[in-house]
């Protein structure tokens, strides 16, 4: 029987689509399903939950059971799926958000890059090490599937400092080509299965790199049809970047927006409206679904006729591959062993990957054309400190880190920035472990 342990399941909507995805997989039906969280109400919802899909999807084939011993949801595991968020919404969202306000610091998102990433990677990486470090007692040959932001440097840190394979997994490489087409208003007139593509890079910014319909390069198509439509839109930054540097962005544009210098700037206020670009756009996410969930909470947890419908995360694919030998290929985050020839190595990059048998296997990519690559770098020099103070726990890389990051070294002074980092340290507490 193959064990799923799920580690943050009081995620129950991402709960739902990545397990009762397992569910309705054939090589999957009967898996043993092990639930844990430190959250045990919410522990509790998912389990409810999912054990109605299993009666009405999977004629309760499957063993559905909730833990609180993580060891213990571990041992023997085969998957292991990561969907944690250390210090929630509140009080650790809004303290990332709101400190940096009183320095005159905007952001959008604050999960992946800017000092919003780069506190939520602090605080998370360390979690994150501790079960990595009970799955080589407990469960050494199981594979991690990571899906907590910030993406490159959770994943990057648990590959350098474990021996636990591990992938990081993002939806943006998925929906890129669809949702490009849909705000460039063409959706409806073309048939994807007529077009080839190809996306490399590092999380929320990887390229666009080719593109075909029936063998014929798409991208004039693609850049004319964005040069006619006027700002603001949703995908104003991406549009923008893709201008200046030839090529789409996987990421959204709000995301973008803070990954880079140009965009979210003091002195030039106007780029806002002009580019449509919402600031504090996360803490609205988080208060929306903080109400919806209370809102569908019945309807999602004691609905004794709930079904599901197979999503297209990518867990259960790469599940069904490794079990049955059926191949599929994925975007996958893993390190950097000479996959992109011009970002550094061991970094944490986003290529195509073969699974199979054999596992996750990268796909060669080679050269990045020298712009996207330099773009790259610049988010590269901030991941890789940020594992460092991780792994070290020593303050000064937290500092370089803040330092080198785009959005930040284009707002605030050298000692700004050092204060901000400061105060971050203090507000987070018991959150962070004790730096030197």
């Amino acid at each position: 029987m193959t064990k799923i342990t799920f580690i943050g399941a009081g995620s129950t909507i991402f709960a739902r689509n990545v397990l009762g995805d397992a569910m309705l997989t054939e090589s999957l039906h009967d898996a043993h399903i092990a639930l844990y969280d430190i959250d045990e109400k919410r522990l509790k919802e998912s389990e409810l939950m999912l054990k109605n899909i299993n009666k009405n999807s999977n004629d309760n084939r499957a063993e559905i059971v909730s833990y609180t011993d993580r060891r213990e949801a571990l041992t023997n595991a085969d998957f292991v799926v990561n969907a944690i968020q250390v210090g929630g919404y509140k009080p650790s969202t809004v303290i990332d958000f709101e400190i940096p306000k009183k320095y005159g610091l905007e952001q959008t998102i604050g999960d992946t890059m800017g000092i919003g990433g780069i506190f939520r990677a602090l605080r998370t990486l360390p979690v994150m090490l501790d079960f990595a470090k009970e799955m080589e007692e407990v469960c050494p040959k199981a594979l991690l599937l990571n899906y907590t932001n910030p993406m490159a440097m959770l994943t990057m840190g648990v590959l350098k400092a474990t021996k636990i394979k591990t992938v990081g997994l993002c939806h943006s490489v998925q929906i890129c080509v669809p949702e490009l087409f849909e705000n460039l208003g063409i959706a409806d007139q073309y048939n994807l299965d007529e077009f080839q593509w190809k996306i490399a890079g590092i999380n929320h910014m990887a390229f666009l790199l080719e593109i075909t319909h029936n063998g014929e390069d798409f991208y004039p198509t693609i850049k004319k049809r964005a040069a006619e439509i006027a700002n603001p839109h949703k995908d104003s930054v991406r549009f923008e970047l893709m201008k200046r540097f030839g090529y789409y962005i996987t990421e959204s544009s709000e995301h973008n927006a803070e990954y880079h210098p140009y965009f979210i700037k003091s002195k030039y206020p106007e780029l806002i409206s002009e580019l449509g670009i919402p600031i504090d756009e996360y803490l609205r996410r988080c208060e929306v679904q903080i109400h919806d969930w209370e809102e569908m909470r019945d309807e999602i947890v004691n609905n004794g006729n709930l079904t599901h419908t197979r999503s297209r995360e990518y867990a259960s694919y790469i599940m069904d591959a490794m079990m049955t030998g059926t191949p599929t290929v994925i975007a996958g985050n893993v390190l950097n062993t000479g996959l992109i020839t011009n970002l550094p190595t061991d970094s944490c990059v986003e290529v195509p990957c073969l699974v199979d048998k054999n596992g996750i296997q990268p796909t060669y990519v080679g050269d990045l054309p020298t712009q996207l690559a330099a773009l790259n770098r610049t988010n590269i020099n901030v991941q890789e400190l940020v594992v460092e103070a991780a792994l070290t726990l020593d303050k000064s890389k937290i500092y370089q880190a803040a330092y080198l990051d785009p959005h930040l070294s284009s707002e605030l002074s050298l000692e700004d920035i050092k204060n901000l980092v400061d105060d971050l340290i203090e507000a987070h507490g018991d959150y962070l472990p004790a730096y030197k």
